[in-house]
């Protein structure tokens, strides 16, 4: 039996996935023709970026690119939700409480990790799952339990396949085609609630986010994110579009060397949605929940990297903190870019001081003159036998996501949650552990090396 790869079937789902939401956000569909413009652009004005891309294999995933972000309201959602993005070669990879940033989720991404998929197709989904005990109050919290055990988020096509392709590991063409319909059904957007305008007002003090997902049939993707190489130039050129950007990029302040994620994003639509009344009628109300993104991708760094990432936040935050309304935009990235002068800007400092992970490859062995051993790594490169180039962060942000989120669900809503990661309670919740970003960054980083080292012996054997 012939089966269709799980690289092809995320492709496939993907493309569905951004149709789908073009049409039921048209704002997403100007926000991809902006992107395109300035990355061509910064490919035409940065020869050097071209050439780097084009020898990498990353220029042609760069169109292809984007993040889309689900909530999910039970353990069960999860699991099976985990079972959806496996047949589609997309894995957990790392844990993020969003507690501590006042939003009552955990969460993980789940994507390709090995450097062929991502290639093919860099689809990812940052997945949430609804903390249902960070509700205080009881009554409220029993009703949103109630709730969301009366819905089935999966059609039975979609459960169907998904059994399917773990009993015979795979699907064929057919059966991937009606795959990713089935599962698109998950992410579509339903305007009719599951509770009343009583109920869902109750959900909404609580915090947006818990009225967003008890509230409705399914989860809905509430937003999808394409990759631009300059960020800033998409944040300026936002508002020439019709679209207004929020007020901060989230994230690193801008860089000749990136590191990390820079995200920004237009404020979320209020959306005619219907509630029930106690007579069983349906009553016209709103929702605000979907929203444009767009992100920067950098380096991933070491943990001593984002030891001090994380450290020169918290100082800038300190410092300033952006206010909800902007008005203090300048003055936070004027200190955000002050406090940052610390993080070195070239990849040579941050490579010799061991604060992000690069992916070396031969540049020219007939200037190899040390030993061919990664404990003379150093000397190979002073020499221009072997070079290296960032490994790009296929992760996450707590801070900016949450910071994501609170923008777009209110600038009014500040509840505050207690900090309290689970991890375990997660993975038990998903029925796998994460894969830990650091170990996944490393490993890379090793096997690169040792890929560049063997190249360099076998070109020398063959003279």
């Amino acid at each position: 039996m012939n089966f269709v790869s799980a690289d092809s079937i995320r492709a496939a789902f993907s493309a569905a996935m951004s149709a789908m939401y073009r049409t039921e956000v048209p704002a997403y569909g100007t926000l991809m023709e902006l992107v395109a413009d300035v990355n061509a652009a910064t490919l035409k004005a940065q020869p050097e970026l071209l050439a780097r891309l084009e020898d990498t294999d990353s220029l042609d995933r760069i169109s292809e690119e984007r993040h889309g972000a689900i909530r999910l309201g039970t353990a069960a959602e999860l699991s099976m939700m985990r079972r959806a993005y496996a047949v589609m070669g997309m894995f957990p990879v790392g844990y993020y409480d969003l507690s501590a940033a006042g939003v009552p989720v955990h969460s993980t991404a789940f994507r390709p990790v090995a450097d062929a998929s991502l290639k093919i197709n860099p689809f990812r989904v940052f997945t949430s799952l609804l903390r249902l005990d960070l509700i205080a109050d009881e009554k409220l919290r029993k009703e949103a339990e109630e709730t969301l055990a009366k819905r089935n988020i999966f059609t039975a096509g979609a459960v169907e396949l998904i059994e399917i392709a773990e009993k015979q590991g795979g699907l064929t063409q057919e059966q991937a085609d009606k795959f990713v319909a089935e599962v698109l059904e998950t992410f579509r957007w339903h305007d009719k609630a599951n509770v009343s305008a009583e109920l869902y007002h109750r959900l909404h003090d609580a915090h947006r986010l818990i009225a967003d997902v008890v509230s409705f049939k399914g989860p809905h993707i509430n937003h999808l994110t394409p990759r631009t190489l300059d960020i800033d130039a998409v944040q300026t050129q936002m508002p020439a579009r019709n679209i207004s950007p929020k007020a901060v990029v989230e994230g690193p302040p801008t860089r000749k060397c990136a590191v990390l994620l820079r995200q920004t994003s237009f404020k979320a639509l209020e959306e005619a949605v219907s509630f029930t009344d106690a007579a069983g009628e349906w009553k016209a109300g709103t929702h605000t929940a979907r929203f444009g993104e767009i992100e920067q991708r950098g380096i991933a760094l070491t943990p001593k990297g984002r030891g001090l990432y994380d450290a020169l936040l918290d100082k800038t935050r300190a410092r300033i903190r952006p206010a909800p309304d902007g008005s203090n935009a300048a003055e936070y990235v004027r200190i955000l870019g002050e406090v940052f002068e610390e993080f070195p800007d070239t990849w040579a400092e941050i490579r010799e001081q061991g604060l992000g992970y690069f992916a070396y490859s031969v540049a020219d062995r007939s200037k190899a003159k040390s030993e061919l051993s990664a404990a003379n790594l150093d000397s190979l490169i002073a020499e221009g036998a072997i070079q290296f180039d960032p490994i790009v962060y296929e992760d996450f942000l707590p801070v900016s996501a949450a910071g994501i989120f609170q923008s777009n669900l209110g600038d009014d809503d500040t509840q505050e949650f207690t900090e309290s990661p689970n991890q375990k309670r997660f993975e038990a919740d998903l029925g796998a552990t994460v894969l830990n970003e650091f170990e996944h960054y490393a490993r890379i980083e090793r096997e690169s090396v040792e890929g560049a080292l063997k190249a360099l012996a076998f070109t020398a054997a063959a003279e």
